[in-house]
């Protein structure tokens, strides 16, 4: 027994000619749906399937055996039911309405643009005629709907993951919950100025280090990014070109 442990969706990042080399498995819905079978391949081999729990094999997918040989799968043709809008008086429509009928009764679907496909159920048939929908039987490949969350369906074969890389700032370069970057409301703003609010109307970026109340920034790495002065250790005032208010108030200056 050849035993298979991998499946490659649709023979993905496979070259044609490998395809062409490998061997056939025909299997219908009810193998397929499973994830641990035996199966005869068109060389004669058996196959034991090993596959993660929760696995659907598709035709046209690619089983890789541990010895390396690769097998192609190929949907078998089954009796189905086939479901179609009335040609004189239906619309598309109608395949919407029977598709939500039939999800109501967890009924496995295969979805087409202008059809539907079930598994025979006479039942099921005369519901649908009596919407006005024509069904017919045939025999041909049955692909339903794996779900939008079955492992190994269309929706995991596609691996369509909805990263979402952006940020949910408010104007800010920072992250939130950057311990160099705490928010800290001033109770008593320094020569009785208003406290910064950040806000619509704030024009300035958040990237540099300006102070507007913030905390104490932390010594990350042994360098200190900001330093808090305390109130006791004010810098001297200087006199210079720059400064607006008059000298009439008691400084000692020797002239």
């Amino acid at each position: 027994m050849l035993i298979v442990n991998k499946l490659l969706p649709q023979g993905q990042g496979l070259a044609p000619v490998l395809l062409k080399r490998a061997s056939q498995v025909e299997l219908d819905w009810d193998v397929r749906q499973k994830s641990r079978f035996d199966a005869t391949d068109s060389q004669g081999r058996t196959l034991g399937v090993f596959l993660p729990r929760g696995t659907l094999v598709r035709g046209g997918d690619v089983l890789v055996a541990e010895d390396g040989s690769m097998v192609r799968v190929v949907a078998a043709p089954q009796p189905v039911l086939v479901i179609t809008p009335c040609a004189e008086h239906g619309t598309p429509f109608d395949l919407v309405r029977a598709a939500y009928h039939l999800g109501n009764r967890h009924v496995q679907i295969e979805l087409q643009p202008d059809h539907l496909k079930i598994e025979p159920d006479h039942v099921l048939a005369d519901m649908l005629r009596a919407m006005h929908l024509t069904v017919r039987d045939a025999a041909v490949a049955f692909e339903p709907e794996g779900g939008a969350y079955a492992a190994g369906g269309h929706a995991a074969h596609g691996h369509h993951g909805h990263g979402h890389g952006h940020g949910h700032g408010h104007g800010d370069d920072h992250a939130h919950g950057d311990p160099t970057h705490n928010h800290v409301p001033a109770a008593n703003p320094p020569h009785g100025a208003p406290g910064h609010v950040h806000g619509p109307g704030c024009s300035h970026g958040h990237g540099h280090a300006h102070d507007h109340g913030h905390a104490a920034a932390p010594v990350t790495r042994g360098k200190p990014i900001g330093i808090a002065v305390k109130p006791a250790e004010a810098a001297p005032h200087v006199h210079g070109p720059g400064c607006g208010h008059g000298h009439d108030h008691g400084h000692g200056h020797d002239h």
